[in-house]
């Protein structure tokens, strides 16, 4: 019967061994319960308790998310919007969050609902679809300062969804659509303005060349008669004074020069 015994016996310490051994992840604290009294903390890595007398409690330390479900709010205009949200809050006490709060993650999810709606109630329809950060921040200062009691640290609080009444749904997407048929006028009809403005500018500067090329043709041609009749009256001059000479019979030297004016106007009179 002895060597039945042992196995037993054997077992039964195994396992008031296990269960005198706590180990605690990196990332978790505790605390310590003797017959309904906290007499010491859990910490990171082995940690040993008298079985079935101690209760050793952990706590995740971590940042951790929670969802706000949706609810519907009435706002101050009596218009009725369905709003969730998610937190994220960390525990920095433990002793707090052990021993002052039951349920800290159930509590800061009712908290933050009955808050949200009280925010809520407090603006208009407009204010609570425009003024989403403004909800965030005054329900993030509200939450923070309620939990730290509990020593649990309020760190974000995010609004997911506002979701408006369907017929103001449906008007704000009707409203939508108008300004954007709107821009969409607003920029074809400047498209064409800036058209018109640069086909005008081209037309100018068209009109413009155009006028410079035909001042500038009427100069050369108004230098070419300027020199032709000048050449010519060089050349009625010189005729006029030869034939007085030949009238008088006298002598007289015609130069070269007229003679080349002549060539010159004979010339031209051929070409």
């Amino acid at each position: 019967m002895e060597w039945l015994l042992l196995p037993i016996v054997g077992l039964i310490i195994l396992f008031i061994i296990i269960k005198s051994v706590v180990i605690v992840n990196q990332y978790e604290l505790g605390l310590i319960f003797r017959l309904g009294k906290v007499v010491g903390s859990l910490r990171p890595g082995v940690n040993l308790i008298i079985p079935f007398i101690d209760n050793a409690i952990k706590v995740d330390v971590r940042t951790k998310v929670i969802d706000v479900p949706p609810q519907e709010m009435i706002t101050r205009d009596n218009a009725g919007v369905t709003t969730d949200a998610v937190i994220y809050y960390r525990v920095m006490d433990v002793n707090r969050a052990v021993l002052e709060v039951q349920n800290y993650q159930y509590a800061i999810v009712n908290l933050a609902q009955t808050t949200l709606r009280a925010i809520i109630g407090s603006l208009e329809l407009d204010e609570v679809l425009n003024k989403r950060e403004f909800i965030n921040n005054k329900l993030l200062e509200s939450l923070d300062k309620d939990t730290d009691s509990w020593g649990v640290k309020v760190e974000k609080v995010e609004l997911r969804e506002i979701d408006p009444p369907t017929d103001i749904k449906n008007a704000m997407t009707q409203q939508m659509k108008a300004e954007r048929l709107k821009r969409a006028a607003i920029l074809e009809a400047e498209g064409e303005r800036q058209s018109k403005i640069l086909r005008a500018q081209g037309n100018a500067e068209s009109i413009k060349i155009e006028a410079e090329g035909q001042a500038k043709a009427i100069q050369t041609v108004a230098e070419a008669a300027q020199m032709y009749f000048k050449e010519e009256a060089q050349l009625y001059k010189s005729l006029d004074v030869a034939n007085s000479v030949l009238k008088e019979n006298s002598k007289y030297i015609i130069s070269e020069n007229i003679m080349d004016v002549a060539k010159n106007f004979l010339n031209s009179k051929k070409n």
